[in-house]
């Protein structure tokens, strides 16, 4: 059985599924290099324990604090006897301490990042992004737009591997679309009136674009509702809301467990990401999941992956609600049923159980 030493920054819900799954195959132990407490963005309900297929383990020695603190007490966990020692992203001080300690002693190690988007620089910050991206014997990379972040950047392109990054087992990815009554009796049981159905999952910060999406909403039909959901609003989205007189068909609902989202995917007719930045976007994977056409920005990185115009959705320019709510009307009077074919073929690729497996593939690197 493979031994896998993994280092991220905390037990995020998607990472400790896929690592029960990769446990099940190898003897995996995972360093997390921040604790929950500084996490004050996420909901407590929001982390999940896992099934204990793995070894998790809480550095601790920190300097520092919040989410920037250097955990010293990784470097004894870096050693040559391990088939592959995996890193997830590069910025985090623990992240970069273990990376230099590792080059310097020749041991072989993989940098993993979720996604990536190039911001056009020449200077320090540019100069340093480089020297760290090209510390790692080999990277990995969940499509080709990460490919190209980490290419630009010095990593050897013949050197990276890809995976499909996913938040789903292949349990998750329904069979079929939900039929129109399916949908309907779902929006009934759920107090939801509109003849149709707009959902968005994400918290209420500006890098989502919510305030984009409320300005689209002025240009949607008034039997549309759209519904967003994950966070509490605060007084910025309140007010915008009223301004443009939207109280009746925009709502804004909190925290949902994952089987009460299931629900909502299940009742919706489109999903709508209109970030301004997703280094990936796990949510577009989680709505196609559920058949679901989706319309996000080309500032999403798991849009501009898993998301073809005119086939499963609809890719838009961040900052314009105009063309947010152009592509919005056209799913809302195309075959939906369709698209939403089209994303749960395309999804299927992307599961936990193929993330798990092309992470076994993994080689101790030749020295």
């Amino acid at each position: 059985m493979k031994r896998i030493l993994f280092l991220t920054n905390y037990a995020s819900p998607y990472r400790v599924r896929f690592f029960d799954e990769l446990g099940k195959d190898a003897q995996l132990t995972v360093l997390y290099s921040d604790r929950r407490g500084t996490l004050t963005h996420r909901d407590e309900k929001w982390f999940e324990e896992g099934e204990g297929g793995f070894r998790g383990v809480q550095l601790g020695g920190a300097i520092g604090k919040g989410r920037r603190t250097l955990c010293l007490s990784v470097l004894p966990w870096l050693k040559r006897d391990y088939d592959a020692i995996i890193v997830a992203g590069y910025s985090s001080p623990t992240a970069i301490l273990a990376m230099l300690w590792m080059r310097l002693l020749g041991i072989p190690f993989y940098m993993e990042i979720d996604g990536g988007l190039i911001r056009e620089s020449t200077g320090a910050r540019y100069r340093i992004k480089r020297f760290l991206v090209r510390l790692p014997s080999g990277w990995l990379s969940t499509g080709r737009y990460p490919t190209h972040f980490l290419t630009h950047y010095g990593a050897d392109p013949k050197r990276i591997i890809e995976y499909p990054f996913s938040s789903l087992f292949e349990a998750d990815i329904l069979p079929a679309v939900p039929a129109a009554a399916e949908k309907q009796a779902l929006r009934e049981t759920l107090g939801i009136p509109e003849r149709r159905m707009i959902l968005a999952v994400g918290q209420f910060i500006y890098r989502k674009g919510f305030d984009i999406l409320l300005r689209a909403a002025t240009a949607l039909p008034e039997d549309v509702g759209i519904y967003i959901v994950g966070g509490e609003a605060d007084e910025r989205y309140i007010n915008l809301r009223q301004e443009l007189g939207l109280e009746k068909n925009v709502h804004f609902w909190g925290f949902r467990t994952r089987d009460q989202l299931a629900q909502l995917y299940k009742a919706a007719d489109v999903f709508c990401l209109p970030t301004r930045e997703d280094i990936w976007g796990l949510v577009v994977g989680e709505a196609m999941a559920f058949g679901l056409p989706v319309v996000t920005t080309e500032q999403c990185v798991a849009g501009m992956e898993l998301v073809e115009n005119g086939i499963n959705g609809y890719l838009v320019p961040i900052e314009d609600p105009d063309a947010l709510s152009e592509s919005l009307n056209k799913v809302l009077s195309s075959d939906m049923e369709a698209m939403g074919r089209a994303s749960l073929q395309k999804i299927r690729g992307y599961t936990i159980e193929k993330m798990a497996a092309a992470h076994l593939a993994l080689g101790k690197e030749k020295e």
